[in-house]
């Protein structure tokens, strides 16, 4: 019989992973609906007057009549399209949702005027900044993905170096447990004034700051996952003639992987909301700065559409995060859900 590693028996040992709901079974129905939908938003956006004087109105329609019309043989032919057609299947019924939701957005911004403008814009106002103002925008993300990068790297790494040293040694608990329990409730945001009076300049204060937001939770996660080992491996591994180095590095870390992806997913959300506020605050050019630039001149269609980047990137990197989670613990795949 084949040996078999503790990874491999504890993954039989978990239940299997919750399968997706079961996707809906109204195809062509849904699809066709979905189909149904954008056209209408397309129709109402052309056929309607509006109130207002927007540019990008023709754009909004075409882009709609545009998906609408690819639906509709996408729904009718799904059973063949294998597994983008049970793509298509199990989503259609969010992305009617969505031409439903555009539709009313609609309604009542450019055509019938129920909420006032500028502080709510119409769709089409939403998308004129994506495509006329998108290299200063697309500046700001790039510079607020850099500025992230850095902060969230240097704090994920020293978090997890200072995690696994508490946990394997009493000297260092001894010593950093007491500053731990000092500094790290602390909001990072409460360092911005003496931040950007330490540092030399303001992305390397907003650098900073990322990197405290993310460390702290990630040496705390760190340090209870190394502390939380089970014993046993430890004796088998000494018994069998481990090296101390080997007890930290082949059996202390694997073992306490999860808690760190664990503390790595607080720190990232922790860290994108420090990385907006210090943006906002010293840095010249990002997302933050953007929102800050926007809310000054009234343009709230800017506004809006910074907004949507932010929920799409944060969104964007808890899934990359989760994927590359779901690979190096492969044997815990699907226990932990986004």
């Amino acid at each position: 019989m084949r040996n078999l590693t503790g990874s491999a028996l504890f993954a039989g040992a978990l239940p299997r992973a919750a399968s997706l709901p079961d996707l809906p079974r109204a195809l062509p129905w849904s699809g066709l609906a979905a189909a149904a939908a954008w056209l209408a938003l397309a129709g109402a956006t052309l056929a309607l007057p509006e109130s207002g004087d927007f540019p990008r109105t023709g754009s909004l329609a075409t882009g709609a009549g545009l998906l609408g019309l690819a639906l509709l043989p996408a729904s009718l032919l799904a059973s063949r399209l294998g597994r983008a057609g049970a793509r298509l299947r199990h989503g259609s019924p969010w992305v009617a949702a969505l031409a439903l939701g555009l539709l009313a957005w609609e309604l009542v911004t450019a055509k019938f005027e129920l909420l006032p403008m500028p502080f709510f814009p119409p769709p089409q106002a939403i998308l004129e900044v994506f495509l006329d103002d998108w290299p200063k925008l697309g500046g700001s993300i790039l510079n607020s993905l850099k500025l992230l990068a850095g902060g969230y790297a240097i704090g994920a790494a020293l978090g997890f170096a200072l995690g696994v040293a508490i946990g394997s040694s009493r000297a260092v608990g001894y010593w950093a447990h007491p500053v731990l329990r000092f500094v790290g409730p602390l909001p990072a945001t409460a360092w911005l004034p003496l931040a950007f009076f330490v540092f030399p300049s303001s992305w390397s204060a907003s650098t900073f700051l990322v990197a405290l937001a993310t460390g702290f939770p990630v040496t705390v996660l760190t340090w209870s996952g190394v502390a939380g080992v089970n014993k046993a491996y430890f004796d088998v591994a000494r018994t069998l003639g481990a090296s101390p180095a080997f007890l930290v590095l082949r059996v202390a870390i694997p073992a306490a992987l999860p808690h760190v992806f664990v503390g790595l997913f607080m720190g990232l959300g922790g860290s994108f909301a420090v990385l907006v506020v210090a943006e906002m605050l010293g840095v010249k050019s990002g997302l933050g700065w953007y929102l800050q630039w926007a809310q000054g001149w009234a343009a709230y269609a800017n506004m809006y559409a910074a907004l949507i980047v932010m929920a799409l990137m944060c969104s964007g990197l808890i899934t990359l995060l989760f994927r590359l989670r779901d690979r190096v613990l492969s044997w815990q795949k699907g226990l932990v859900q986004w």
